[in-house]
């Protein structure tokens, strides 16, 4: 939800949008760009319902604008998905359903999350991918889940990339596949911004471009 993923967004979708289509095309977007010290602010002091009030409001905004289909374009504010789609009558693309598909469709059954710690220790996200589409979800352990919560807080969202981060983000994904793990999902919309394919001897599933690809596939069909 910080702007530095935003913009991955907005520059993912048009990129998709002309491959598709080809020429000048692009997409047609409608954008709620949140304030995002004040959305931080509800996380950490549990004021959820607060931060559900604020995206409630802007879905209602951006379906009045005339969006057809609505992206929340963070992992961790799914966790008020059910709310928002009850809100609005538009329908809402879910970020764990639009990364469970590519995943199953590699044959994997075991994967490693690096993710919020919101993401990775409630079961708003987990859940999903383990009741609805059968996964064994793996995260972190204490120490790895702090190191990624951090970084994503103390520097992604805030635009900086160290490497000694990147460093300790393979450090965390080599431990998921020890554990088991056959593959990573970058289950925070920042954390592409550092760990990309190849990084990790394993399949890596970039939320942050495989929502953006289902949101082009849906808004096309």
């Amino acid at each position: 939800m910080s702007w530095e993923s935003t913009a991955v967004y907005y520059r993912l979708l048009n990129e998709i949008v002309r491959a598709r289509l080809g020429g000048l095309h692009s997409a047609q977007i409608l954008l709620w760009s949140f304030d995002f010290h004040e959305v931080e602010a509800c996380q950490a002091a549990g004021r959820w319902d607060q931060a559900t009030a604020l995206m409630v409001a802007a879905a209602r905004r951006l379906e009045t604008g005339g969006a057809e289909i609505l992206l929340i374009g963070t992992n961790t504010m799914h966790k008020m998905a059910d709310e928002v789609q009850s809100a609005v009558s538009i329908p809402l693309l879910h970020i764990a359903d639009a990364t469970a598909e590519p995943v199953k469709r590699r044959g994997l059954a075991r994967i490693g999350l690096l993710a919020t710690a919101y993401t990775m220790e409630q079961d708003f996200y987990r859940g999903r991918l383990e009741a609805r589409h059968g996964l064994e979800v793996l995260v972190p352990d204490a120490a790895g889940r702090k190191a990624v919560h951090d970084i994503i807080y103390d520097e992604l969202c805030r635009g900086v990339i160290r490497p000694e981060s990147k460093a300790r983000y393979q450090e965390v994904a080599a431990d998921l596949l020890a554990a088991g793990a056959e593959g990573v999902i970058l289950g925070c919309t920042e954390v592409g911004l550092l760990l990309q394919e190849g990084d990790v001897p394993a399949p890596v599933f970039d939320t942050t471009y495989l929502h953006a690809e289902a949101a082009v596939d849906m808004a096309l069909a």
